[in-house]
C-alpha cells in the first residue's frame, strides 16, 4: 500500500477526518496542514487504518 493511501480507513475513520480538517481549517490552519493534522488525530486515535474482518 503506498504511502497516503486511504483504502484501509473505514467510512466512519474518514468523516472523522473530515470534520477535524474542517474544524483546523475554520481555526485559520492552511488546508494542507489541516488534514494532515486530521488524519494524525484519527490515527492516534484508532492505531491507523483498519478494516472490518469478515
Amino acid at each position: 500500500m503506498p504511502q497516503g493511501d486511504k483504502s484501509s480507513y473505514t467510512e466512519k475513520q474518514k468523516r472523522q477526518a473530515e470534520h477535524i480538517e474542517e474544524s483546523y481549517e475554520q481555526k485559520g490552519v492552511s488546508e494542507k496542514e489541516a488534514e494532515k493534522r486530521a488524519w494524525a488525530t484519527v490515527n492516534k486515535q484508532d492505531g491507523g487504518g483498519k478494516k472490518k474482518s469478515k
